[in-house]
């Protein structure tokens, strides 16, 4: 992008607030501040009007189920749309469509026209228009810092985030207690103004199509082989689930200890709220110093005992100084996990396909987020709000132990495009639909080497499928044992071109290991096999 230094500076040099020197990504970063206030001031109102609607702790939980299902549900369609989309277009629908949601929730609660059922339907909507947008806004920020800056400013993305969810619920809850929930639902409206001002004022560059642009199914089709190929994305997304789905029941029943156990009113419901992105911004401002002294599972493990211990004491009905304290505390742990989980997810994603797997692991968290809700709101009908509370925390600090042994991806690898492989050769200009396309890779490999190969190739394997091959195969010679063929399938001639481009420098690598067991004076050959359609046969002549 015009107008940023992509050299790398020295990691002493990079400061936490370095990203905000470049202009774009503040007045972004600035924006969505005050879309997430927004967003915050008409959740707190959607949330505590429920309550007034219905007594039910399954009602109530539906409330985050509805929230966060849509993402569950869309999030890697989101996530595609996100990859062949122009962004910043794909982002200004996104918030005209959020607006007339909060625009409809204001006009309902102006008429006293509201049900728990319009809530549900109309937050479930607004989960729609946030499943289409969290993929879209994470993929976009290293379009607006350089690549040594990227961990610093997805933390600032977090950091933004929790100032938002300090100020919003607080200042909504507030608003809903002095001029009722039509004000929140209005203050909402307004914030929308200025993302959408922010994005229209974005100048972002046209992508040059080189004909090679995916459509919508087959970059589905790819983001979804390159999830299924990769064991780190894998290992991210495990740890995540099991996190959220434990820790969800606080989030889910916290209107209900609010107003049931501490007799709070709405606006002691937003100051709870708000003590939680308080917390956060505690969190992330202490966060540098915890990764000094704790690794990713280190911090991941903290997150889960502070959080654990929260719910344990709120179980306990405490006074509402000391649940605020509480949930302040709560804070601080839900941003470790969040940003460690979110920075971990982001540096083992190539740029390619970065929308796609960053719509993955929304779509675990959110799914994560509502089967708990749902499920912690059922268990509390049984057995009550307290004990639910003791038995999530349990299950977190539990799960949080068992998990610590499966270590997350350190994800320091080079996922630059390396650009090494040659252009195939070509007879005659291939149609770029036209496959399934075979490549065939032919290596002389001594007998004795043969088993290091082959452990070399396993990562190789993973590396192909994960930029496209959709099979995978390797073969010997029956009359030569030192050839050995290592094939695989791609969908199209487009797919294998688009492949060439994917191969990052920790792939060339990778390559590289396998390729150093080859013997003499030339590269391994490299074949190309279009496939024939049989069916195009013409009849021979008949005697």
């Amino acid at each position: 992008m015009a107008g940023v230094d992509h050299n790398t500076p020295p990691p002493a040099a990079i400061s936490g607030m370095a990203p905000l020197k470049h202009t774009l990504f503040a007045v972004l970063w600035g924006a969505t501040i005050l879309g997430n206030i927004g967003s915050f001031m008409r959740d707190v109102a959607s949330a505590w009007l429920v309550t007034d609607l219905s007594s039910n702790p399954a009602a109530v939980a539906m409330m985050q189920t509805a929230a966060t299902l849509p993402v569950f549900l869309l999030a890697i369609p989101a996530g595609v749309l996100s990859d062949i989309l122009d962004r910043r277009r794909f982002l200004i629908i996104i918030q005209v469509l959020l607006a007339c949601v909060s625009f409809t929730l204001l006009m309902m609660a102006k008429t006293n026209t509201l049900t728990v059922e319009y809530l549900i339907a109309l937050t479930f909507l607004g989960g729609v228009g946030t499943a289409l947008m969290g993929p879209t806004w994470q993929a976009i920020v290293p379009e607006l810092v350089p690549k040594a800056e990227l961990k610093t400013a997805v933390g600032l993305t977090s950091l933004g985030i929790n100032i938002a969810r300090a100020l919003g619920p607080a200042v909504g809850g507030l608003l809903l207690a002095a001029f009722g929930a039509a004000a929140a639902y209005g203050a909402d409206v307004l914030s929308y103004v200025f993302v959408i001002a922010a994005l229209l004022w974005w100048k972002r560059p046209k992508k040059v199509d080189d004909g090679l642009s995916e459509q919508f199914f087959g970059a589905f089709r790819a983001g979804v082989r390159f999830a299924r190929a990769s064991r780190d994305l894998h290992v991210v997304l495990l740890r995540a689930a099991v996190f959220f789905i434990f820790a969800s029941s606080v989030w889910a029943l916290l209107p209900l200890v609010a107003r049931r156990m501490l007799g709070g009113s709405a606006g002691f419901y937003g100051i709870l709220l708000g003590a939680v992105g308080v917390g956060a911004i505690l969190g992330a401002v202490i966060l540098p110093m915890l990764r000094r002294r704790l690794n990713t599972d280190g911090l991941v493990l903290a997150a889960a005992a502070v959080a654990a211990i929260v719910m344990a004491a709120l179980s306990f009905a405490p006074p509402q100084w000391a649940a605020v304290l509480l949930l302040l505390l709560l804070g601080v742990g839900w941003i470790v996990a969040l940003t460690t989980f979110n920075g971990v997810a982001q540096s083992i994603l190539p740029n390619w396909v970065r929308g796609r797997g960053l719509a993955i692991y929304l779509m675990v968290f959110n799914g994560a987020m509502a089967a708990g809700s749902l499920g912690w709101g059922l268990l509390a009908q049984e057995i009550g709000v307290p004990a639910t509370l003791l038995a999530g925390a349990a299950g977190l600090l539990v799960a949080g132990l068992v998990l610590h042994r499966m270590r997350l991806p350190q994800g320091e690898a080079n996922l630059d495009p390396s650009n090494h492989w040659p252009e195939p050769l070509l007879d005659a200009p291939v149609e770029h639909d036209r496959g399934p396309v075979m490549v065939q890779i032919e290596y002389r490999i001594r007998v004795q080497d043969r088993p290091a190969f082959l452990q070399a190739l396993q990562a190789v394997a993973e590396e192909r499928r994960r930029d496209g091959a959709y099979a995978w195969g390797i073969a010997e010679h029956t009359g030569d044992p030192e050839r050995v063929q290592e094939w695989f399938l791609v969908e199209s001639w487009a797919e294998h071109l688009r492949q060439h481009q994917r191969v990052s420098q920790a792939d060339a690598d990778l390559q590289g290991e396998a390729q150093r067991f080859h013997i003499g004076p030339d590269k391994p050959v490299v074949h190309h096999f279009l496939a024939l359609d049989i069916r195009q046969a013409k009849p021979g002549p008949t005697t």
